[in-house]
Parts: structure tokens; sequence; C-alpha cells
């Protein structure tokens, strides 16, 4: 790597060689400072090739083939990409009560949202355009 590569470019190539689909802000931390690294994420939402989907959470995007808008390009969509990033900030979790009884062919009816149970406390939001995820919390999951 060249000494004069901006910070931005270290962070596509380090996006483009990684395997992970989310990414979270702390992942380029060592690559620059607090506020350098949040203009350079900026940057590549702003041109797409990430879409945020919560306060420092980053999924790969590209622009969508019907409206040329940014994005998830994540396989799964929103829902893989917001499963992950709950996997990715350590949370425990389990699929919501819509989901199991489809799975178990309770219902033939698809869920519209991403909806989870989660271990312990969220406080956070997960989103992106106008979806978000769904959670209910509990003690323990079992």
């Amino acid at each position: 790597m060249k000494a004069s590569s901006s910070l931005k470019q270290r962070l596509e190539k380090r996006i483009k060689r990684s395997q992970k689909e989310v990414f979270l802000r702390a992942d380029f931390a060592d690559l620059g400072g607090y506020d350098q690294v949040g203009r350079a994420l900026r940057q590549l939402v702003g041109n797409g090739q990430l879409v945020r989907i919560g306060q420092g959470l980053y999924a790969r995007g590209r622009a969508s083939i019907v409206t040329g808008k940014p994005t998830i390009a994540v396989p799964g969509g929103f829902k893989a990409a917001s499963r992950v990033a709950l996997n990715r900030l350590g949370y425990k979790w389990e699929p919501g009560s819509f989901e199991k009884a489809y799975n178990n062919g309770e219902t033939t009816q698809l869920a519209a949202n991403a909806d989870v149970v989660v271990q312990g406390r969220l406080n956070r939001k997960i989103a992106f355009g106008n979806q978000s995820l769904q959670y209910q919390t509990k003690s323990h999951l079992g």
C-alpha cells in the first residue's frame, strides 16, 4: 500500500477484501481518528458502496437495478443484514413469533417485517429506508 493512499481508499480496499457483509465503525478504528473514519464512511455511503443501517452499522451497498438508488447488497436483504448486525454487536437472538409460526407450518403468511426476539436490553435502532428491525426483549432465550 502506498503511503499517499487516502483513508477512503484504504477503507475501500479493506471492504473489498473482507468477507463480512456488515461492518461496524470500530472495524476501521485502526486506520485513523474517529472523525476521519466517520467522514470517509460518509463518503462511501454517499457513493453507494455502503449503506448505513444504524448508528455505527454499515452494510455493503449497490445501486438498485430498478431505481438506481443505493440498496443493501447482502444476500437476503435487510432481514439478513439486520440479523448479521445483531450477531456482530454480540446480541443473542432468535426468530420472532411470526417467523416461527411460518417455519412450523402454522400459517402460510410471511412476516412483512424483520422480527426477532433479543436476549437482554437492546437500545438501538436498526433500519434502512422504510424497513426497520422489530424486536421484543426477553431475559432468557430458550
